[in-house]
């Protein structure tokens, strides 16, 4: 995307596709350490003024969180707090990274428990996907999803994985925590939650568009764990899943278009064909934005209503997309789309 007017730096674009990627904090928090070029007063107040309302809703979040986590410990309901504000411990401003929801994830007896505790005090309840260990929910103004299991709809090899991973972080004691406030919350241990956060983002990329915030929460957890990670570890679980293509792809692309420091970035490669691939992911990226919203808002026409007809409607964009995607991951696209399908249809028969 064009940056320059007139031969300068047009910080009203930035801003727009800092909004579109949901990463207007990090770019904030980029102008402070420029020094050669002189932003305008008129742009340096938007800026001003979008941080201001994601701090103020990052630390009701924060608090929200501190409260949820207290009443599931009163009545023994114990639980993983994965991505959003425990990946924001990562950032150097953990207060300017745009919040989403609350997810939480269980173990299969506290999973049980939480939504017998939780649904009375929703505001409103999602249909639960059963098959998936899903349910979303609204409290008191704020996006709750309790998770069953990680699994990311991807292929049955992977989700093996996966569920180890899980097994590891319930039953191995592999977590880490953050005190928020005065309120200890666990998260997934730091070996863990690479493989999460990796799996989360690949589950959007082939099933309805990645943008750069989820990416960029990937390289800060591997920045500020890159003394502690295990690669030996990590290399094994991505064999073992069948991602190695994929890792590598996300990696040249980390480095190569983000600016990741290369020694931050496990099996980072220089090779001409990680580097083309990085190339098309970031095509992806910048065309459909944050979770597919910047495709959306481009999309002429109504709507489709009805459960059906918007799963009919989601089907074809993600077949469209899995032909894109068969070019760089020829491998893995075409078996993750047939996952896919047959995973959607038990979502639909209400499984």
């Amino acid at each position: 995307m064009e940056l320059r007017k007139h031969g300068a730096i047009d910080f009203s674009e930035i801003l727009q596709l800092a909004t579109e990627q949901s990463v207007i904090g990090l770019v904030a928090a980029g102008l402070e350490h420029v020094t050669d070029v002189k932003v305008p007063q008129a742009d340096v107040l938007k800026y001003i003024g979008q941080m201001l309302q994601i701090e103020q809703r990052n630390r009701a979040m924060n608090a929200f969180v501190a409260e949820l986590i207290e009443r599931l410990r009163e009545s023994s309901i114990y639980s993983i707090l994965v991505k959003g504000q425990g990946i924001a411990q990562c950032y150097t401003r953990p207060l300017w990274r745009s919040s989403g929801d609350v997810d939480l994830l269980l173990n299969e007896e506290n999973y049980e428990k939480a939504k017998s505790l939780l649904v009375p005090l929703a505001d409103s309840v999602e249909r639960e996907y059963v098959f998936l260990k899903h349910l979303g929910m609204q409290i008191s103004g704020w996006e709750v999803e309790v998770h069953g299991s990680q699994r990311p709809r991807l292929t049955k090899r992977i989700n093996r994985v996966v569920d180890e991973v899980q097994r590891d972080v319930f039953y191995g004691g592999k977590v880490r925590s953050w005190m928020n406030g005065h309120t200890q919350v666990f998260l997934p241990g730091v070996d863990e939650d690479v493989i999460f956060v990796f799996t989360h983002i690949l589950h959007h990329y082939y099933q309805e568009g990645i943008g750069l915030r989820q990416i960029c929460d990937w390289c800060r957890l591997l920045y500020t764990y890159k003394d502690s990670i295990s690669r030996g570890l990590l290399e094994s679980r991505l064999r073992k899943m069948g991602l190695m293509d994929e890792w590598m792809a996300f990696a040249a692309y980390a480095v190569d278009y983000l600016g990741m420091p290369v020694e931050a970035m496990p099996l980072y490669s220089s090779a001409l064909k990680w580097h083309e691939k990085g190339e098309r992911i970031n095509d992806f990226v910048m065309e459909v934005g944050n979770f597919g919203h910047k495709r959306s808002a481009h999309t002429t026409g109504a709507s489709p209503r009805g459960f059906i007809a918007r799963k009919a409607a989601s089907l074809w964009r993600r077949t469209e997309d899995s032909f894109r995607h068969f070019i760089t991951f020829p491998k893995n696209s075409l078996k993750i789309w047939w996952y896919m399908v047959w995973t959607g249809f038990k979502v639909v028969r209400g499984e």
